[in-house]
């Protein structure tokens, strides 16, 4: 006879995930539990939460759960592509729900503002990402523009197309921001030669350049705050 699979189904109702989410609320769930519900089956003999724990043992912990690639995750026993695309994204719900939180018209006082609301989803990217930031004429955030896919060292960003978006949405003001996959927050020549020029192009269209953000793991280096913004 075969034997069956052992399911959450099996479990008592009070044991559920789901059934304990709804009871309880979803604060009371462990993250294996939640990860479990996003997972909704393991594979043969384990249960979606059991499958979880083990994911979460092997990647120690959700934030480095959100860093993988998929041929990395899908690396772990039970994770194929249709798992891998539960998990990011719910992962990416939660990030979008927290700069949301933040309010889509987050005013902008100083640059701990812009990391708080961008360091969340960009400092575990594995490649460059170089956004401008446009701001309206009471420093609220109108809209960010991803204007860079870089490679895992650099980032190559052109002055006309930066200029294009921002004459586009009428900005008053713009701030730089990138990521640095390093984890290190410092500036590279590059990033300084950069700087400069896109500085210069915000003049000669009288838009300015508010500040360039580099984020790295849990810092950020500020070019305002370290005077390294070659024109203000």
């Amino acid at each position: 006879m075969e034997k069956k699979n052992y399911t959450v189904k099996d479990w008592p109702d009070e044991e559920r995930p789901r059934e304990r989410l709804v009871k309880y609320g979803v604060e009371y769930l462990t993250d294996a539990e939640l990860l479990g519900i996003i997972l909704v089956k393991g594979y043969q003999g384990k249960t979606s939460v059991e499958v979880a724990k083990e994911i979460l043992s092997e990647t120690k912990g959700l934030r480095k759960l959100d860093s993988l690639s998929f041929s990395e995750m899908s690396s772990i026993k039970g994770i194929g592509l249709a798992k891998y695309a539960q998990i990011k994204a719910a992962l990416e719900i939660g990030k979008r729900l927290l700069r949301e939180n933040s309010s889509p018209k987050k005013e902008i006082h100083n640059a701990s503002d812009l990391f708080n609301y961008y360091g969340p989803s960009m400092r575990d990217l594995k490649k460059e990402i170089f956004k401008i930031v446009l701001l309206d004429v009471k420093n609220k955030i109108i809209r960010d523009i991803n204007v860079s896919v870089g490679s895992l060292t650099e980032s190559i960003v052109h002055p006309r197309e930066v200029l294009r978006d921002i004459i586009k949405e009428c900005a008053a003001s713009v701030i730089f921001l990138h990521n640095h996959p390093s984890g290190e927050s410092n500036p590279s020549r590059n990033d300084l030669e950069i700087t400069e020029r896109l500085v210069e192009a915000c003049e000669l269209i009288g838009v300015r350049v508010l500040d360039h953000i580099i984020i790295g793991d849990g810092n950020f280096t500020s070019f305002a705050q370290e005077g390294l913004l070659s024109k203000e």
